[in-house]
């Protein structure tokens, strides 16, 4: 049986708070701060996402106000300090991921790309959604008797059939006990383990057994 495997579609928020290229610095402000987001998506025509606008797009009209840059890596942040509309401050293209992409990938592009939130498009480009970090650890949220169920389903069963494993779930952490012959199967185990979605780590109590 195998493994089923979370998606961004399955943590994401899919009412998303979005902006138009005309709307004002002081309008995405507010809103950001009325809805307790680090950024918004700029949307055009019936909701293609072109770009966007982010806290640190907005932070340059504070950070210039009263000093110009010193730095050749700052003109670029620095232009947007007079930028008063969000096609002028937005990000573009937009770093976006799909509903259906593993929710491991979705946490990839931010690492990789410094970013906290990700709209959710699909495959035309159209908003279906936002994804945040906070969405992404909702899979730590599973119950330890299902990560229990799962495991022993998908992947027990499959890597030391007709072997008695003892194995425990607590707080997201498994530990498995009992005797296996084939010690090759230990980092199989414990890789195939740590893939489950939800669970924190993975402890091995193992013993040897030679065959007679």
């Amino acid at each position: 049986m195998p493994a089923p495997r979370y998606t961004v579609s399955d943590v994401m928020t899919h009412t998303a708070i979005a902006i138009g290229r005309e709307a004002s610095y002081k309008e995405i402000v507010e809103l950001m701060d009325q809805w307790k987001v680090s950024a918004v998506p700029v949307l055009e025509g019936e909701g293609r996402v072109v770009g966007l606008v982010s806290e640190a797009d907005l932070l340059p009209k504070e950070e210039f106000r009263r000093t110009d840059p010193v730095l050749p890596e700052q003109l670029e942040e620095a232009s947007k300090a007079g930028a008063v509309l969000a096609e002028e401050l937005m990000s573009s293209p937009a770093i976006t991921v799909h509903p259906d992409a593993p929710v491991a990938e979705a946490a990839r592009i931010m690492a990789r790309k410094h970013v906290k939130r990700l709209p959710v498009v699909n495959a035309l480009g159209m908003l279906e959604g936002v994804v945040s970090r906070s969405d992404l650890l909702k899979v730590f949220l599973r119950p330890d008797e299902e990560l229990e169920e799962e495991i022993r389903q998908t992947v027990l069963t499959e890597l030391t059939p007709g072997v008695d494993m003892e194995f425990a779930v607590q707080d997201g952490v498994v530990t498995l006990r009992g005797p296996l012959r084939d010690r090759a199967v230990v980092p199989l185990l414990a890789r195939a383990i740590h893939a489950v979605e939800g669970v924190v780590d993975v402890r091995m109590e193992l013993e040897s057994t030679i065959a007679g």
